[in-house]
């Protein structure tokens, strides 16, 4: 699987997050939250118009807006 954007995972898949890319107050609140390269994220489900997602990380479960997760570039965990 090539490189995805989190908005593009289908729920109950496993990933890890590459790179975020933005460069202003959105990189940092979503790094403050614990998505750093390396961490491992389950998209657990996504809400019935789309938006938002829920994912599971680091032991928690929580939501994020589609347009946020645009933003967090990863691959699948089996690479």
């Amino acid at each position: 699987m090539p490189y995805k954007t989190l908005n593009e995972v289908k729920p109950g898949v496993f990933v890890t997050v590459v790179n975020i890319v933005d460069d202003g107050r959105i990189k940092r609140r979503i790094m403050d939250i614990g998505i750093l390269p390396g961490v491992c994220i389950e998209v657990v489900k996504v809400a019935p118009l789309g938006d938002p997602i829920q994912i599971s990380l680091l032991g928690f479960d929580m939501v994020m807006r589609r347009s946020d997760a645009s933003k967090i570039i990863v691959k699948s965990v089996d690479e």
